[in-house]
C-alpha cells in the first residue's frame, strides 16, 4: 500500500524486515497456502517497521529510551520493572506523526468496508527480529483482542509499540545479545475469530516432548486462544499420527481431556472488550473439538510445515459462527527442532515421601528451595536456583523463571 502500511496479501517472508515475523508468515500463507484451501488465514494489514521507526524518531522519543536502557542491569528485576513501565508511558503520551496516522486511518476504512462495520479486530504484535530459527520472541509482545472502532484500533496500535518495552522482552534481548534499537515492531490488524463461542489452541508438527516428528501435538480449549497462550487453563489434548492421516485412515491416536475451568470471550458490558468466565460443568466434560475437526487441523499443520521444510509451532481458532478452522499464527518451533537427537532419561537416586502429583513437563529433575510466589509484586524473592511455586505463569514471568531450578504451577499445559 504504502512505506506505513502493507495489506497482508501483499507481504511474504521476504519482508520480516518490514512487518517482523508473525505478520510476515500471515502473509506467506495468505499467498502460497490459501487458493486452494488447504490453509485459512483471516486476512488484515500489518504497520511496518519504518512506521515504528518514525514513531520513536518522533519527539525525541529513542534518545529519551535509549538513555534508559544504557543504565541499565536487567537482573535487577525491581529496576526492570520501573524502567519498562516508564518507556511504556512515554510511548503511550507520544502521538503518531501525522502522515502514519493518515495511512493508518485510510487502511482500517479499507479493511472496514471489506468485512462490514459489525466486524471487531485482532491487533496483534509482530518484531523484526522474532521468530528467528535461534530465537523465540513469541509471546513477548501485545496482543489485543475485540478491538471495535478506528479510535480504539489506533490505541491498540500505541499499546502494541509500547509493549515492545515490557520487561520480558527487555531482557530477553539483553541475553540474546540483540541491541535494542535493531529491533522493530509491526501491527498486525486482523478480523476477529470467533472463538469466543468456538474453541482455540496452539500445535506443534512434532511432540514437543520428545522431538517425534511424525505427529501433529494439538492443544485446544473453549473460548478465545489467550488462555490456552497465557497457561491459564489444562487444556485438551491430541496426537495425530501425520503418515495414517495421509494415507486417508482415522489418525487420532490418543486424546487428553483437560480440566477448561475458564474461557475467554467478548465482554457484554464496560470499558473491557475481553472478559473470563466459568465453563458450565457440563461443558468440561466434552473435549473442544471433535475427531474430524482434529483431523482438519492436524491437515492445515501438515500443508504449513510442508511449505516452510520445517517443524511448526502453529496458533489456531475455530470460528463459533461459521464453523471454520482458522490458522492466527505460525512460527518454527525453536526448542526441539534444535535439540540433539539423544534422547536423555533422569532418574533421582534417592526417593522420599510424595507430597504433591501433576503432569511433568520436560525429563529433567530440579531441586532447590521451595519458593511460593502469589503474584508478580514478589519476584524480588525468587532467588537463583529457587523451586518457583505459583498459581500460574505466563510470558510476563519470564525474568523470574531464568531463575528458577525448577517451576511448580496449578494451571497451564505443556505448550506455554
Amino acid at each position: 500500500m504504502n512505506e506505513y502500511i502493507l495489506d497482508l496479501h501483499e507481504v511474504q517472508m521476504s519482508d520480516v524486515d518490514k512487518v517482523g515475523g508473525k505478520n510476515a508468515s500471515l502473509g506467506e500463507m495468505l499467498r502460497n497456502l490459501t487458493a486452494d484451501g488447504q490453509v485459512r488465514v483471516p486476512g488484515g494489514f500489518a504497520t511496518t517497521a519504518h512506521a515504528y521507526r518514525e514513531f520513536l524518531a518522533h519527539e525525541g522519543l529513542a534518545d529519551r529510551i535509549n538513555a534508559l536502557l544504557d543504565a541499565l542491569d536487567v537482573d535487577d528485576v525491581r529496576r526492570l520493572a520501573e524502567v519498562g513501565a516508564q518507556i511504556r508511558q512515554w510511548i503511550m503520551e507520544t502521538p503518531f506523526p501525522p502522515a502514519f496516522e493518515q495511512a493508518l486511518e485510510e487502511a482500517y476504512r479499507r479493511l472496514k468496508a471489506e468485512y462490514g462495520s459489525e466486524v471487531s479486530w485482532a491487533v496483534r504484535s509482530s518484531a523484526t527480529a522474532e521468530d528467528l530459527p535461534d530465537a523465540s520472541f513469541a509471546g513477548q509482545q501485545e496482543t489485543l483482542l475485540n478491538v471495535r472502532g478506528l479510535d480504539n484500533v489506533k490505541a491498540a496500535v500505541h499499546e502494541v509499540f509500547a509493549s515492545l518495552f515490557n520487561d520480558r522482552a527487555i531482557a530477553y534481548r539483553v541475553h540474546q545479545g540483540f541491541d535494542h534499537s535493531q529491533v522493530a515492531l509491526s501491527a498486525g490488524v486482523q478480523k476477529m475469530v470467533r472463538s469466543d463461542i468456538g474453541a482455540s489452541g496452539v500445535m506443534f508438527t512434532l511432540d514437543t516432548e520428545s522431538g517425534f516428528r511424525d505427529v501433529v501435538f494439538i492443544t485446544g480449549s473453549y473460548g478465545l486462544g489467550e488462555m490456552v497462550v497465557q497457561g491459564a487453563v489444562n487444556p485438551d489434548e491430541f496426537y495425530v499420527h501425520k503418515p495414517t492421516l495421509a494415507a486417508g485412515r482415522p489418525a487420532v491416536l490418543r486424546r487428553n481431556a483437560g480440566g477448561k475451568a475458564i474461557k475467554m470471550i467478548y465482554a457484554e458490558e464496560g470499558d473491557k472488550p475481553v472478559q473470563v468466565v466459568d465453563v458450565p460443568v457440563e461443558e468440561r466434560q466434552h473435549f473442544c473439538l471433535g475427531d474430524a475437526q482434529v483431523e482438519e487441523l492436524a491437515r492445515q499443520a501438515m500443508a504449513i510445515e510442508a511449505h516452510y521444510q520445517r517443524p511448526m509451532d502453529i496458533e489456531w481458532a475455530l470460528d463459533g459462527i461459521d464453523g471454520q478452522l482458522y490458522i492466527v499464527q505460525a512460527r518454527p518451533e525453536t526448542v526441539q527442532s534444535q535439540s540433539g537427537r539423544v534422547l536423555e532419561r533422569y532418574e533421582l537416586k534417592e526417593r522420599g515421601a510424595i507430597l504433591a502429583e501433576g503432569r511433568s513437563i520436560g525429563s529433567r529433575i530440579g531441586a532447590g528451595t521451595a519458593r511460593v510466589i502469589l503474584s508478580l509484586d514478589e519476584m524480588d524473592k525468587v532467588q537463583p536456583g529457587d523451586v518457583l511455586i505459583t498459581d500460574m505463569t505466563d510470558p510476563d514471568w519470564e525474568p523470574i523463571m531464568k531463575r528458577a531450578a525448577a517451576i511448580v504451577t496449578n494451571r497451564g499445559g505443556r505448550t506455554c
